[in-house]
């Protein structure tokens, strides 16, 4: 009897990619108070290395200008920053 494919297919890499950044002072500092206030208000501390991740991808899930460029690209079949053809 052949196998059945799961039901569920391949995930995707979700393998984090370091990224280094230089922030003004003052942007820093309010991260971090971000992270504290977020720590006070859900009972669960985060770096601030993850906050800042998840404040970058809801700034672009929120930009609708950014979805409508991007979405030409992968509809053009041109190129994306991954490398793979849209």
């Amino acid at each position: 009897m052949a196998k059945r494919p799961l039901k569920l297919d391949r995930l995707p890499n979700r393998k984090p990619v370091k990224l280094t950044i230089t922030l003004e002072p003052e942007t820093y500092d309010a991260l971090e108070d971000y992270a504290r206030i977020y720590a006070e208000e859900y009972g669960d501390d985060k770096p601030v290395n993850v906050i800042a991740s998840y404040m970058i991808g809801d700034f672009m899930d929120g930009d609708a200008a950014f979805k409508r460029r991007r979405k030409g690209f992968v509809d053009s079949g041109a190129p994306l920053a991954n490398g793979k053809v849209g």
